[in-house]
């Protein structure tokens, strides 16, 4: 690859995930068996790092940790998966952003995320880390350092992608004219349009951001389904993109994946359509393998995947 092409910058939260697999998920209070356990790295921005670089891609990532154990431990994980971890100052008296994961036998799972505490507001993100990037990712934990990467990207004509799940009230809404692909997870697109329905919520959120990039020519607006795949708002209704159909072992981190599965692409010169593919081919595989960070899969075989084709 050349010039700019591969290099994605991500800004937003990296989460220590404590990951507790058993038979099924609780049914309610009490006491259970865990037969496996690990700790590992995750977080919506981290994660999408960390698959860009497993795909291949010069990854960088620009987020709040805590001057802590579970701060240095993410940070260590960070770069030995290949991420370039740029301008982060660990804070002093700080808390780490850390997660309690429970997963079942069928992959699904149950997430409790503490965001961390006493970390900074202000992004001291550089504006020549975009030096050479082909597209830019931010989630909606950190709007701070999101609108910064956000708007140095949209002065450089960089493509700009928005990781768009559950946020505080009125974040994605702030967030939104500053991004060309703006990707909801159903629980985010639900929150942001008060259904449940993905469909009518799409068309919801088309009415509502008609006028920001988003829905623009060259933006996408969607949302992503798990299993089910993906709608994508085109030609004024929901287009739906199936995903392939695989056994999943741990759906954690997958939404994280395809973005930044999808962000790569678009650094790649992909057209919208063919990032969605390679994203969901992405995700799809990652929920096969399980295993958090080091589950992450490589760009062969995610091209295989993609040559078998799927409907």
């Amino acid at each position: 690859m050349t010039g700019n092409r591969g290099r994605v910058v991500c800004v937003g939260i990296a989460v220590l995930d404590q990951v507790w697999e058993l038979p099924a998920l609780p049914p309610g209070p009490g006491k259970y068996l865990s037969h496996g356990f690990r700790e590992t790295g995750g977080g919506m921005a981290a994660t999408a790092a960390v698959a860009i670089a497993a795909l291949g891609g010069a990854a960088l990532w620009h987020g709040r940790l805590g001057k802590d154990g579970p701060g240095a431990t993410l940070l260590a994980l960070l770069r030995s998966r290949g991420v370039e971890v740029v301008d982060v100052t660990p804070a002093p008296g700080g808390r780490t952003p850390i997660s309690g994961v429970l997963v079942d036998a069928e992959g699904e799972r149950v997430l409790a995320v503490f965001p961390g505490d006493g970390l900074p507001e202000a992004s001291a993100l550089a504006e020549t880390r975009l030096d050479g990037a082909g597209a830019v990712l931010a989630d909606p934990r950190w709007p701070a350092g999101a609108e910064r990467l956000l708007r140095m990207a949209g002065a450089r004509g960089l493509p700009r992608v928005l990781d768009a799940d559950v946020a505080a009230a009125g974040t994605i809404a702030e967030l939104a004219p500053f991004t060309d692909h703006l990707i909801f997870s159903q629980r985010g697109l639900a929150e942001f349009t008060g259904t449940d329905d993905p469909a009518a919520g799409l068309a919801a959120a088309a009415t509502r951001l008609r006028s920001l990039p988003a829905c623009g020519a060259r933006g996408s607006l969607a949302v992503t389904l798990g299993a089910r795949g993906s709608l994508w708002w085109r030609d004024g209704g929901p287009a739906a993109l199936a995903a392939p159909r695989i056994a999943a072992r741990d759906t954690t981190g997958c939404g994280d994946v395809f973005h930044g599965a999808f962000a790569l692409a678009l650094a790649e010169a992909r057209e919208v359509q063919g990032a969605a593919r390679f994203a969901t081919a992405a995700a799809a595989l990652k929920a096969q393998r399980g295993a958090g960070w080091q589950g992450m899969p490589d760009r062969a075989t995610v091209e295989a995947l993609l040559g078998e084709g799927w409907t």
